[in-house]
């Protein structure tokens, strides 16, 4: 067995991305020959102060690499190799901005790391309305989009409503998903080197997409319920940035919704530290939990974003964000900037099914499917320390001792069930651990598949982490 340390002091990017680069340099210098076995995960997390979490997830990295292989009670070993130690630098852009997601899935693999709308047959009422488009509007689609339709910005309005409160179409913008909203609000708003509020645990990529654009992320504390107020006035006083990232509803991962007192403290601190709240409601306006938007408590300095992709079809990529008064058109123009602009067919597309009322119908039947699929989650994770909701397609579960997230989720992965694990959620750099993983089931048409892979995650919880290949 080898005595290779890493070296921590170079490189960017998580921990165990680091860890995985130095082994690789290791093995293209010959410091970690071809059948070194590298040491016992246990071992390493002690002898470089990291959890062990951390080394699972750098040998699994390593794994897909193709570098080390591993053989449960024998080892993880460098992989013998026809074409000699000259292996490709890995891409700085890959390793800082593509998280802990493979780039492209391995196949075979139930995908529990999406959720996206399930399949309930929209495809027939997509397909027909793309046909009625294309036989209306030849020549818009053969175009460039210049114009921005009545239509689109009344399908925005009503799918942005909550309760009796809706956003003036005038301020609404459609967008490509919303995602691509939130990164032509970032760039709208702030510059390079500007600050982006973010909690320890969110849609990471989000930030990830601010970091490309060279913004910076400032971490803010949060519980059970959401944004801490007292840590969100305390980062707006110490590092002034110029935007909030909030799901106030349904949070991702954690489905934390933040009650009406801490909307009303955000929205107030917001104001004293001139800190823009960008809104995104694409969970929240599942769950319509009837609690004022931020964007109903500060119109003024609050964008407010909703789409598509998780309750209607992912694929179509439609949404739509609510803009403060004067900043529709600068958002625009950042949309095109970031984006390349809004194809007709798309925007077209995602307003006739708002309109025509098909959206709201398979929004019906997916969150129906949603429902029925959560029940069986509380029913076969009974016992379990989670946290779900009966119209979100996945749940935030904590695991026992002495289970870790990277190396839950390599088990799960050795079972053919690809799951999230919490570093996916993390916008930055951070200490802390929370044990948790998320699981989304909104993959297939057919339920049975679902319960299955939902099953394979509940068997291997209640394993040790000693009787998988997940440590090795």
């Amino acid at each position: 067995m080898t005595n290779w340390l890493p070296s921590l002091d170079t490189g960017t990017g998580p921990l165990y991305i680091r860890i995985a680069d130095d082994a690789e340099s290791a093995i293209k210098s010959g410091a970690l020959p071809h059948g070194a076995k590298l040491p016992p995960q246990r071992d390493l997390a002690y002898d470089v102060g990291v959890t062990i979490g951390t080394i699972s997830r750098a040998y699994a990295l390593l794994r897909e690499r193709g570098l080390v292989t591993g053989e449960v009670g024998r080892g993880t070993y460098v992989q013998a190799s026809s074409e000699g130690n000259d292996l490709p630098a890995r891409d700085p852009v890959t390793i800082n901005y593509g998280g802990t997601r493979a780039m492209v899935p391995p196949p075979g693999k139930l995908r529990f790391d999406t959720t996206a709308a399930i399949d309930v047959g929209q495809a027939e009422t997509v397909g027909r309305i793309m046909a009625e488009i294309a036989t209306a509007h030849p020549g818009e689609i053969s175009s460039y989009t210049r114009t921005l339709s009545p239509d689109w910005l009344e399908a925005g309005r009503l799918w942005l409503a909550s309760g009796s409160w809706q956003p003036e179409a005038e301020q609404v913008l459609p967008q490509l998903g919303v995602h691509a909203g939130i990164n032509a609000v970032v760039a709208a708003v702030s510059g390079a080197g500007d600050r982006i509020v973010c909690e320890h645990l969110t849609y990471s990529q989000v930030s990830r997409s601010a970091n490309l654009m060279g913004r910076q992320i400032a971490l803010v504390d949060s519980d059970q319920d959401g944004i801490l107020p007292e840590d969100f006035e305390r980062v707006c006083a110490r590092e002034h940035p110029k935007a909030a990232f909030i799901m106030s509803s349904g949070q991702n991962p954690t489905l934390a919704c933040l009650p009406l007192s801490r909307r009303k403290d955000i929205v107030d601190i917001a104001r004293k530290y001139n800190v823009w709240l960008i809104e995104d409601y694409l969970y929240g306006g599942m769950i319509a939990d009837g609690i004022p938007l931020l964007a109903e408590l500060a119109p003024d300095r609050t964008f407010l974003l909703n789409g598509l992709s998780k309750c209607v079809a992912a694929g179509v990529r439609g949404g739509w964000v609510a803009c403060p008064p004067h900043m529709s058109q600068r958002v625009r123009v950042t949309q095109k900037m970031v984006s390349g602009g809004l194809p007709f067919l798309l925007a077209e597309l995602s307003a006739r099914m708002v309109l025509s009322g098909a959206a709201g119908e398979i929004r019906s039947k997916v969150l129906t499917e949603i429902g029925a699929r959560e029940a069986v989650v509380r029913e076969l994770f009974a016992g379990k320390d989670f946290r779900s909701h009966p119209r979100l397609p996945f749940f935030w579960l904590k695991l026992p001792e002495p289970w870790m997230s990277g190396t839950f989720k390599q088990a799960v992965l050795d079972a053919d069930v690809l799951i999230d694990d919490e570093d996916e959620f993390k916008p930055a750099r951070s200490s802390r651990v929370y044990h948790h993983v998320r699981v989304g089931f909104s993959e297939g048409r057919d339920r049975s598949i679902s319960i299955e892979g939902l099953k394979t995650v509940r068997r291997i919880l209640d394993q040790s982490p000693l009787g998988t290949s997940a440590i090795v």
